[in-house]
């Protein structure tokens, strides 16, 4: 289990804060909701965390160790997975190779010994597809571990990007609008696997649109606007706050 905590994160492009003193803390266990209008800087704050950009102030911290100046791919290797607002997929390749890819933190297996195709490099090959035919069992989709990833509706491309990060074994999970597209019926059966996963220690960030969603499945809640945190709390209390529904809720879920 780890804990995430960013402190006073500033993120400048040119004359523009996209983000602006922003603290937070992403506990183990939990369902950790980050919201706000198109434009409030949810994605900017991910890519912060994972090394996509860098920071112009402030700390990002995993378990009291400073990572903001790591590069995304150790950032990845020490726990943090993510998925994408647009969907990246291998679309040519099957969904269980795709699933398989995600599994690079355990096939840490050096180059000479792949070359040499040694028992090492078997080892983590069998591990990765065991992990990957385990995923697909908890996300209902055995049956379309030979399919192009391309051929897939876009929500069980959906389902395979999220399987394709939790195939890294992550301490940390960052989804991106996860459910961007589905129906509520498809969002609700995947908010029933994102608390299994908290349930077990995972820590999850969820940014989302679909405030539904949120409020059924996040533990706690920060809101942004233009690069700001607004408010925050439990889901009971963010819905009522009255900076909130001005800013993004408004009528809509009020």
């Amino acid at each position: 289990m780890a804990r995430l905590e960013l402190d006073r994160v500033f993120r400048r492009f040119g004359g523009v804060l996209a983000v602006k003193d922003f603290s937070m803390r992403v506990e183990p266990g939990r369902i950790t909701g980050l919201i706000g209008p198109n434009g409030a800087g949810k994605t900017t704050v991910v890519n912060l965390i994972a090394g996509l950009l860098q920071l112009t102030q402030g700390r990002i911290c995993l378990d009291g160790r400073a990572i903001d100046e790591l590069p995304p791919q150790e950032i990845a290797r020490l726990g943090i997975a993510r998925t994408f607002q647009n969907i990246r997929l291998l679309k040519e390749t099957s969904v269980l190779d795709n699933i398989i890819v995600g599994c690079r933190r355990e096939e840490d297996v050096p180059l000479w010994a792949q070359a040499l195709s040694l028992s090492a490099t078997r080892r983590a090959r069998a591990y990765s597809i065991a992990r990957a035919r385990t995923l697909l069992t908890q996300f209902a989709m055995v049956e379309y571990a030979g399919f192009l990833s391309g051929e897939l509706s876009y929500g069980h491309q959906r389902r395979v990007e999220i399987m394709r990060a939790l195939a890294l074994d992550p301490l940390v999970l960052l989804l991106d609008e996860p459910v961007a597209g589905m129906n509520d019926s498809e969002a609700l059966e995947l908010a029933v696997v994102f608390r299994q996963l908290a349930d077990r220690g995972l820590a999850v960030l969820l940014i989302e649109h679909n405030m539904r969603l949120v409020m059924s499945a996040c533990d706690y809640v920060y809101v942004l606007a233009s690069g700001e945190r607004i408010a925050e709390g439990r889901s009971a209390e963010i819905r009522k706050e009255p900076r909130v529904i001005d800013a993004y809720l408004g009528a809509e879920t009020c």
